[in-house]
């Protein structure tokens, strides 16, 4: 996996954190100790310090990609981050220098600018209302609208063909009545 594919999916899961089981919003970092074991997993520290940071980060976050907030409510994130340029095999590499326990969060938020620059307006919230999940839309049209196909996309559908359904019987019953009561 590359190093942006990586961060992709550590975003995703930062954002996707929050999801709607059986209609009820839950919060998959609501367990502290299983938090910080993700955290741990995708390279943090797993302290409670990184984790606030990270919860913090996920709230703003979510918020400017549902278009809830500007962008501007992310720079307390990168308040006192710099990078810093070294040579390496002849070339810039450049490190990030925060707090360790700023890392992920700062991280969180440096995937998110990626890819508002390289693929704006493909990270976005899923299309359906009743979900809280996010997507990274890497078709070619760039017109996925769910987090899911199988989920969210094959439930929107099946809702909108119902009330097409629905609606078209409704028009039938009126039409009905119409010629019964001879369109009095």
């Amino acid at each position: 996996m590359t190093e942006a594919a990586s961060n992709e999916a550590f975003l995703l899961g930062v954002l996707n954190s929050t999801p709607v089981v059986d209609g009820v919003p839950t919060d998959d970092f609501a367990d502290g100790i299983r938090a910080r074991a993700w955290l741990a997993e995708v390279g943090g520290l797993g302290t409670e310090p990184e984790l606030r940071h990270v919860l913090e980060a996920r709230q703003l976050l979510q918020a400017v990609v549902r278009g809830e907030q500007a962008a501007a409510v992310l720079a307390p994130i990168l308040q006192g981050a710099a990078c810093i340029p070294a040579i390496a095999d002849g070339r810039v590499a450049w490190t990030l220098s925060v707090a360790p326990e700023r890392e992920l969060a700062l991280r969180a938020v440096l995937t998110w600018d990626a890819l508002a620059k390289s693929h704006p307006g493909r990270l976005r919230p899923c299309a359906n209302d009743e979900c809280h999940l996010f997507l990274i839309d890497h078709s070619k049209a760039g017109t996925a609208r769910w987090c899911s196909m199988a989920v969210c996309g094959n439930r929107m559908k099946a809702r909108r063909h119902y009330q097409r359904e629905r609606g078209t019987s409704r028009a039938v019953e009126r039409d009905s009545e119409t010629l019964l009561t001879g369109g009095q």
